[in-house]
């Protein structure tokens, strides 16, 4: 279910993202010369660029299972040997699950 909710996600973040950046530009331009409707254009713009941050609030726990379940399958199918392997292989999968949580915090700022 998580899955498919973030999946379905992409192609409207997409567009969001985009179209965002012009339509907040595009207000606060509008605003300058004098136009009321710039204010409501750029909060628009800020509403659609927002998909991105719930676009990475639901991607998170996706990344954060997959880093988890590809640490026990790497270590069952006996690919790693050695204490040092293993703490190698959790600081590459932590270090990509925490980029997903810095995209996360880089959206919402």
């Amino acid at each position: 279910m998580p899955l498919r909710f973030r999946a379905a996600l992409v192609p409207k973040v997409s567009i969001g993202s985009n179209l965002g950046w012009i339509l907040i530009i595009g207000g606060l331009l509008l605003n300058s010369i004098g136009w009321a409707i710039g204010v409501n254009l750029a909060w628009l713009g800020v509403v659609f660029f927002a998909g991105g941050a719930v676009f990475a609030l639901a991607t998170l726990p996706l990344e954060l299972n997959a880093s988890a379940r590809a640490r026990v399958l790497i270590s069952e199918t006996g690919i790693i040997t050695g204490p040092d392997e293993q703490r190698g292989v959790s600081n590459v999968l932590n270090a990509a699950a925490l980029i997903y949580v810095a995209a996360l915090v880089s959206a919402l700022l």
